[in-house]
């Protein structure tokens, strides 16, 4: 099968009001495990690659020269809301680095925690690039490109870091990367497939903290993120909901444009998916449902009841449809 399937939909008043297609693949370190939709469908994996874009902040020597934290390293991989949270370990590690916010080249963007946005209102303060979802990724660009003594345009194509981000992406996605395209943050991101994510992922799954320098980073960044899922989006983020709800035996990671990953050390498996339309709701929806299917998140989590058979409700609280897997999607695959 080469065409988006089915993986989520919409229900008001007893009727299918919309359905969101998409591409899945399931992979173990010897491949394909389950897949649905292309398997080979070009995509930009977005924020989903973050943890592959980290790799060279400890394969560099950076992480250890710097001392850096578990937190940290999860804060590099984040996208984050913004909260004053982030904010202050960004902005505390530029400044660890002797450098100031003009040095990242993310740009500024209101914060989506409410919290960190009513005082920057009240304040009359603008937002800077601290508040950046993509602010703890850029400091750590900021700590390689300082370590290696590169030049200040790190988010150049032919720029020391980017190259080693390219080739750390080639590798574990065992796909030559057919593009890229630019970031919201100004980054580039390449391209690849969705069984390219889903083999990377895989590997990220079974790295041992005892393997060679590629291994030991990726167990090191999985363990971040799992262990700090708070730093990897926010309060109510899907990420963090979905993580703690799997008691930190779980690293997952969307991106824009309906793009999710997962990796599962404990099943030795990784995942990605690719919702055709882009919508967010609907790649949580379908994550979610796959993470259900191989036992690593309970059906009946508070957690997981908000992404699956999702009661939505008006301004008035009234309820107003349904959002749901679409049937047959997680339970069986081509």
């Amino acid at each position: 099968m080469t065409q988006a399937v089915p993986m989520a939909e919409m229900w008001r008043g007893g009727m299918l009001e919309s359905v969101h297609h998409g591409h899945a693949v399931i992979c173990d370190p010897k491949g394909i495990v389950a897949a649905w939709g292309n398997p080979d469908m070009p995509v930009f994996p977005r924020s989903s690659s973050k943890m592959i874009q980290a790799l060279p902040l400890i394969e560099s020597g950076a992480a250890s020269a710097m001392g850096l934290t578990d937190a940290q390293l999860a804060l590099a991989c984040a996208s984050h809301h913004g909260a004053q949270l982030h904010v202050d370990m960004a902005r505390r590690w530029v400044s660890d680095l002797v450098l100031a916010e003009t040095d990242l080249r993310c740009g500024a963007h209101e914060p989506d925690n409410r919290a960190e946005r009513d005082r920057l209102i009240r304040a009359d303060e603008k937002p800077c690039q601290f508040h950046n979802n993509c602010s703890g990724k850029h400091a750590g660009f900021l700590a390689v490109t300082r370590h290696l003594k590169a030049g200040p345009e790190y988010v150049e194509l032919d720029h020391p870091l980017q190259r080693t981000i390219r080739a750390a992406f080639e590798d574990a996605t065992g796909i030559a990367s057919p593009g890229h395209g630019i970031d919201g943050c100004s980054a580039p991101n390449f391209a690849t497939s969705v069984q390219g994510m889903a083999r990377a992922m895989a590997a990220f799954a079974v790295a041992r903290d005892h393997g060679m320098v590629r291994e030991r980073a990726m167990h090191r960044l999985t363990r971040a993120m799992a262990a700090y899922p708070e730093l990897v989006a926010g309060e109510g983020g899907a990420c963090t909901e979905l993580m703690r709800a799997m008691g930190g035996k779980v690293a997952i990671k969307g991106g824009a444009e309906g793009f999710y990953v997962a990796i599962l050390p404990e099943q030795g498996l990784g995942m990605a998916l690719k919702i055709a339309d882009g919508a967010k709701r609907a790649s949580e929806t379908a994550i979610a449902a796959l993470l259900v299917r191989v036992g690593a998140l309970e059906r009946d989590h508070p957690a997981t009841q908000r992404r699956l058979d999702a009661v939505q409700r008006n301004w008035r609280g009234l309820e107003t449809g349904m959002l749901r897997a679409a049937p047959g999607f997680a339970d069986q695959a081509a």
